[in-house]
């Protein structure tokens, strides 16, 4: 069967037609696909600002589980897409992070593709023992306190960080810091030795010299201090008082030091049995300061150290109204008085340790 010429030039057009339709559909849906894979990129696509953790060798599908339980993206699909087109399921990184109000799901990516967290305020004070800064920290980053507490058995990067076993809690000035959460313990004692020098500066170390007292020196005294009394405003009092008994040669004979030698802060009567404790943190038997501080002292305390009070007191004792004050004196017999005076307040509300 031939088909005649006319028939042909019937065909051509309806198929130049078919071609034009197919042509246009194909072309708008790959538009339309184009625009959804551009949507998928840089759309923004954060639903919710909500710091997350993603944990040490978690998987692409838990880190998507994690992001979907705190409900923080509006485009899960878009997600997978991308991260999947950047390789990103085979790099996930540990660490906390933050997804702003504005960013789009290329950025997302970006961000936990490189690793970039979002630090953390990480605050620690009121510590006393090693295991009271060990387990401050510890519920902030990574490390965990066994790991903190090893540090302070490390005697060679002790020696390193230029201290000893006994000076090493003054490396540590309780403050808040920004730390990444993935840090461990060695990058923790890195950063606090950077913190101490900066913390050391010129018109400091000048103050400190001033004073007669090294650095370290400072933060020991502050210790004490910072145990003697919990009234801000008596602070540079005190550290004056004790400047003088160091200046003069006269023992500190500081309750403080007497309580950590025994390890019990909460003692509220210093017996005659615990100033005869055996130890070099005792300064009723030991002149001096002792070989480290008894504490982690705060800012406040070192600062008070730095700026004592200048005055000739050279005693102080608790007042007997036991409002957290102190009566101060110049002489013993005047320091015996006041002394009486608050062992008879004692005795009155049967406080015998």
């Amino acid at each position: 069967m031939t088909i005649d010429k006319k028939s042909k030039l019937m065909l051509f057009p309806r198929m130049g037609k078919f071609i034009i339709i197919f042509f246009a559909l194909a072309f708008i849906v790959a538009g339309l696909r184009g625009y959804q894979l551009y949507m998928y990129v840089f759309h923004e696509n954060v639903k919710t600002e909500k710091a997350f953790f993603i944990s040490e060798g978690a998987t692409f599908s838990e880190v998507t589980d994690t992001l979907e339980a705190n409900d923080i993206l509006l485009n899960y699909k878009a997600f997978r897409w991308v991260a999947k087109k950047k390789k990103y399921r085979e790099a996930v990184k540990p660490g906390r992070y933050l997804f702003r109000k504005g960013m789009n799901t290329n950025q997302i990516v970006n961000k936990l593709r490189a690793g970039e967290q979002e630090p953390l305020n990480v605050t620690f004070n009121n510590a006393r023992f090693k295991q009271d800064l060990a387990g401050k920290v510890s519920r902030y980053i990574l490390a965990d306190s066994l790991s903190i507490l090893k540090l302070f058995d490390d005697h060679e990067k002790i020696a390193a960080y230029g201290f000893t076993p006994e000076t090493f809690k003054a490396m540590f000035i309780p403050n808040t810091y920004e730390f990444y959460w993935t840090t461990d313990a060695a990058e923790f004692a890195d950063r606090m030795k950077k913190e101490y020098d900066r913390f050391w500066n010129e018109t400091r170390r000048k103050k400190a010299d001033a004073a007669g007292l090294t650095p370290v020196e400072v933060t020991t005294l502050a210790s004490i201090v910072q145990e003697e009394t919990a009234k801000t405003d008596e602070l540079k009092r005190v550290a004056g008082l004790y400047v003088n008994r160091l200046k003069r040669g006269i023992p500190l004979q500081a309750d403080p030091t007497v309580k950590f030698a025994v390890g019990d802060f909460s003692l509220r009567r210093v017996l005659n049995t615990h100033l005869e404790m055996n130890s070099p943190y005792n300064t009723y038997k030991n002149a001096g300061l002792p070989p480290g501080p008894i504490n982690f002292p705060e800012v406040s305390a070192i600062e008070a150290v730095l700026d004592y009070e200048k005055h000739n007191y050279l005693y102080m004792v608790a007042r007997e109204d036991f409002s957290g004050y102190h009566h101060f004196s110049r002489t013993l017999a005047e320091h015996n008085r006041h002394a009486a005076r608050y062992r008879a307040a004692l005795n009155d509300r049967k406080i015998w340790k």
